[in-house]
C-alpha cells in the first residue's frame, strides 16, 4: 500500500496541479483574464441568485385555453371528415370535455364512429343515443399538458438565454407552474415583458372593401373576424381594428431569424422565413398585389402594409413606432418562438446585490472558521500526519472549486454549505486511517507495517461510508429543486475529491516521508 509507481505519482501530482490551475481564475479579477491565451483556463464559478442578486418569477401556465383550442381544431376536422364521407349531422360543437356531434341517420352511426376514430388517437369516442362524444383520454390529456409545460419552459429558456444572462434556473413546479431565476439581471420589468408575451405571429389578408366599423354595425362576412389594432398602430393610422381573413396566409412558426434594423432613419424589425415559409410568403404576396396584409402579434394588428409587389426571398420588415429597445425585444420574441400558452406572473422577487454580498461574506467567514478549526484539530491530534492531511485538504478545496469552474456550475448559498460540510468530511477518512495506524502500532507492528495495515484495513470502511453519502446526495439532486440541487452538487463533488485526496494525496505524502526518513516511531 505504501509503494507508488512513478506513473501513479506523476498522475496524482498532475490532478492536483490541474485543480489549482482551474480554480485560480476565481481569485483573479475578470479584467485580469482578458489577456490570457485562448487555451488557458479562464472560467469562474457562476454565482446563484442568492449570491449576486437578480430576479425571481413564479409563472402560472394557462392549461384551459390550449385544451379548448385543441377541441376547436378537432371540431373543424370532424366537420371536414363527415362532409367528405357524406354523413349527415347536426349540433356539432366543442364542449369542455371534447367535441359533440349528432348523427341524423341512425344507420350511419357506425360508419361515422369509424371515420372519427381515424382522426385523432388521443380522443375516445362514446355514443349517447344519436350523439357521438369525442373526449380526451386521461393518458392523452396528461401527456398533452406535460408536453405543453415542457414547450413553455423551452421557449422561456430560449428567451432568457437571448438576454445574455448566465446560468438561469428555469424549471417546472407542480402541475402548471414554472420557476424562473435569473442571477445578475436587474430589470425585472423587462424580464416580465419578455417572458410573459405569447408572441404568436401570423399574416392575414385585410378585407378589401369592408372596414371593421362597417362590419360591427352590420354583419361580419363569413370567413372573417375583427382584430383590434395595437396602440402604436392606432395612433399612427387612426384605425382601432381591422377586418381580417380568418385563414392564416403564413404563420410565424416558419421564422428562422429576426433582428432590429434601420430603414430610412426608422427603427424596424427585419425577419426571415425558412425555405418552406419563404415560398409560401412569396406566393401569398404574388397573388395579392395591391391588397393589404396584416401582421398579427398576440391577437393585435401591429402593422397592415399594402403589398406593392411580390416579396420573394423569404424576408421582410415590420414597421411601427419602435424604439431600438422595443424593436430588440420584439425581434428576440420572434427568434425564440411563440409560447404555446399564456403565462401569468404569480410571484415576483428581486434580490439586491447587497443581500448577495452579505451571503458571500457570511459563507466566506463560515468556510474560513471551519477550515481553521479543522486544521488546528488535525495538527493537535495527529502532529505531522495531521499536517499531511491539511495539505491534502487544501488540494481537495482547489479540486472542488476547479470542477465547479470547469462545469460552469452555479454556486448558491446551500452550495457553500455543501463545501463547508465537505471540509469536515475530507479529513474524516484520514481520522479513520490514523486511528487504525495507532491501533496497529499498539499491537506491536513495526512503523512500516502499521502504516501499511492502517491504510489497507480502513479502505473498505472509507469507501462504504462515502458511497452511502454519495447515494444520498444523488437522490437529493434527482428529486430536489433549486437550492437543494446546489447543495447536492457541491456535496457530490466534495465526496469524490475528498476520497481522492484522503486515499491518494495523503498516502503519497506519508509513503514518501516513511521511505526517506525510515522512522523508528510515529510522530502522532
Amino acid at each position: 500500500m505504501l509503494y507508488f509507481e512513478k506513473w501513479k505519482t506523476v498522475l496524482i501530482i498532475l490532478v492536483c496541479l490541474t485543480g489549482v490551475i482551474y480554480a485560480a481564475p476565481n481569485f483573479l479579477p475578470v479584467a485580469g483574464m482578458t489577456g490570457l491565451p485562448g487555451w488557458a483556463p479562464g472560467k469562474q464559478v457562476n454565482l446563484g441568485l442568492d449570491l449576486q442578486g437578480g430576479s425571481h418569477l413564479l409563472l402560472q401556465a394557462d392549461l384551459v385555453t390550449p385544451v379548448a383550442e385543441r377541441h376547436e381544431t378537432t371540431k373543424t376536422a370532424v366537420r371536414a371528415a363527415l362532409r367528405e364521407a357524406r354523413i349527415r349531422y347536426r349540433g356539432l360543437k366543442a364542449v369542455a370535455g371534447g367535441v359533440e356531434v349528432e348523427i341524423i341517420e341512425p344507420a350511419a352511426q357506425d360508419q361515422a364512429r369509424e371515420v372519427l376514430r381515424r382522426l385523432d388517437p388521443d380522443y375516445a369516442i362514446a355514443a349517447q343515443q344519436a350523439k357521438l362524444i369525442l373526449s380526451f383520454t386521461d393518458t392523452a390529456r396528461d401527456a398533452y399538458l406535460t408536453n405543453l409545460i415542457g414547450q413553455s419552459i423551452e421557449v422561456v429558456r430560449r428567451r432568457v438565454d437571448e438576454l445574455g444572462t448566465t446560468e438561469p434556473l428555469i424549471q417546472r413546479q407542480g402541475d402548471s407552474r414554472i420557476v424562473v431565476q435569473v442571477p445578475g439581471f436587474d430589470d425585472p420589468e423587462q424580464l416580465k415583458a419578455i417572458i410573459g408575451r405569447t408572441a404568436k405571429m401570423s399574416f392575414h389578408l385585410v378585407h378589401n372593401s369592408t372596414t371593421a366599423a362597417e362590419a360591427r354595425s352590420g354583419r361580419v362576412p363569413a370567413g372573417y373576424r375583427i382584430v383590434p389594432a395595437s396602440a402604436a398602430e392606432a395612433d399612427t393610422f387612426g384605425e382601432t381594428a381591422y377586418l381580417l381573413q380568418r385563414r392564416v396566409m403564413v404563420s410565424g412558426d416558419a421564422l428562422v431569424d429576426s433582428q432590429p434594423d434601420l430603414q430610412d432613419g426608422q427603427v424596424v424589425v427585419s425577419f426571415r422565413f425558412d425555405a418552406a415559409g419563404g415560398a409560401k410568403f412569396g406566393n401569398a404576396t404574388a397573388r395579392n398585389v395591391g391588397q393589404r396584409m396584416a401582421i398579427v402579434l398576440d391577437n393585435e394588428v401591429i402593422s397592415a402594409p399594402r403589398i406593392q409587389s411580390p416579396i420573394l426571398g423569404g424576408a421582410g420588415i415590420i414597421t411601427g413606432s419602435f424604439t431600438f429597445q422595443s424593436a430588440s425585444d420584439l425581434a428576440l420574441l420572434l427568434r425564440a418562438g411563440a409560447l404555446p400558452t399564456e403565462l401569468t406572473v404569480l410571484e415576483e422577487r428581486t434580490v439586491g446585490p447587497g443581500l448577495g454580498q452579505d451571503s458571500i461574506d457570511a459563507g466566506r467567514i463560515a468556510s474560513i472558521v471551519g477550515l481553521i478549526g479543522v486544521v488546528v484539530f488535525m495538527v493537535a491530534a495527529y502532529g505531522l500526519f495531521g499536517l499531511f492531511a491539511n495539505i491534502a485538504l487544501l488540494f481537495n478545496l482547489t479540486l472542488v472549486l476547479g470542477v465547479l469552474s470547469l462545469l460552469q456550475a452555479t454556486l448558491t448559498l446551500p452550495g457553500i454549505a455543501g463545501i463547508v460540510l465537505t471540509v469536515g468530511m475530507a479529513v474524516d477518512a484520514n481520522v479513520l486511517i490514523f486511528e487504525r495506524i495507532r491501533e496497529e502500532r499498539r499491537q506491536g507492528r513495526s512503523v512500516i507495517n502499521a502504516v501499511d495495515a492502517g491504510y489497507h484495513r480502513a479502505l473498505t470502511t472509507i469507501v462504504d461510508a462515502n458511497i452511502t453519502t454519495l447515494i444520498a446526495a444523488i437522490v437529493l439532486f434527482i428529486f430536489g429543486t433549486g437550492p437543494v440541487k446546489g447543495f447536492a452538487v457541491t456535496l457530490s463533488i466534495g465526496i469524490v475529491t475528498s476520497m481522492f485526496t484522503a486515499i491518494m494525496v495523503t498516502r503519497l505524502q506519508v509513503a514518501e516521508w516513511v521511505r526517506r526518513r525510515k522512522p523508528a516511531e510515529l510522530p502522532m
